[in-house]
């Protein structure tokens, strides 16, 4: 059996391959990296490197040669190449290259999300579905460092300031989402979807949580679309980029990630760590 997975240099990649590591001989491994070089240093002895950078379907085919099962990482978005053209060119190339089945790292509830974060990941979902190589998805909820700037400015003593008023976020670290899927890569009967998220809790839950951890206190805001979005523009975000955020915090506030799913733990084989104890991690 072969085992491959790609962005190994990115932090859910290394996760994901030291994870594999302990789990399969290295022999077995393949890495996939843009910058090979850097691969190399930094996957576990005995593992192969190869190229893998998402714009080059040529030698993705290549790479993929002889690989039975991929954790497929989807890449972030912002790129000279539109993100989705780049999941496309990698599931092209898996296919001509003959590999069995794939893990996608996507996006929860793509089936039913509407919400412009989702878009790359509804169509990457609906072209594995029509490629004929059998598959299986990772809807990752959201990571919990995705709120460190906010949590940083909370123990900087700046109001903790948020849109998504009463919504619930199934936060957990992403060193968790990223153990789990090299988990289900080497699962002989793994599930066709996986709604991996944290226990769900608010914004106000997450403050809360800041500040007995810390025994800090600071003010907490919570705004309407509007008034968080200029809030944003005021701090020197620029309009677009309110825009993006203004748009997660909405999404949060319409539910899309709620979710009060055992997947995570259960393919972890441990509960997770709470609330609490995850920011500790983050938090230096």
């Amino acid at each position: 059996m072969k085992y491959a997975i790609t962005a190994v240099t990115g932090r859910f990649g290394q996760v994901a391959m030291k994870t594999l590591a302990d789990l399969v001989p290295a022999e077995e491994i393949i890495g996939l990296a843009r910058n090979t070089e850097k691969a190399t240093k930094m996957v576990p002895a005995g593992v192969t490197v190869r190229p893998g950078d998402y714009n080059d379907v040529a030698t993705l085919t290549e790479s993929l040669k002889g690989v039975d099962r991929l954790l497929f990482i989807s890449s972030q978005p912002g790129g000279d190449v539109p993100r989705a053209q780049q999941h496309l060119n990698v599931i092209e190339a898996a296919k001509k290259a003959g590999v069995k089945w794939i893990a996608y790292t996507s996006f929860p509830h793509a089936d039913q999300a509407t919400g412009a974060l989702a878009s790359d990941h509804i169509q990457t979902e609906k072209a594995l579905a029509a490629s004929g190589i059998d598959h299986t998805f990772l809807r990752n909820n959201w990571y919990l460092e995705n709120e460190m700037d906010s949590i940083k400015g909370a123990l900087a003593g700046q109001p903790f300031v948020y849109g998504a008023g009463e919504g619930h976020v199934g936060w957990a670290l992403e060193h968790d989402y990223a153990e789990a899927a090299a988990k289900v890569l080497v699962n002989d009967q793994p599930k066709a979807i996986y709604e991996f998220a944290g226990a769900p809790a608010t914004y106000a839950d997450l403050a809360q949580a800041i500040s007995e951890l810390t025994n800090q206190e600071f003010k907490v805001v919570s705004l309407d679309a509007a008034d968080y979005r200029q809030s944003l523009e005021d701090n020197g975000l620029p309009a677009e980029v309110s825009e993006i955020v203004n748009g997660i915090q909405t999404m949060i506030k319409d539910g899309d990630l709620d979710e009060t799913t055992s997947d995570l733990p259960d393919v972890l084989g441990r509960p997770l760590p709470s609330l609490k104890e995850a920011l500790q991690t983050i938090i230096k």
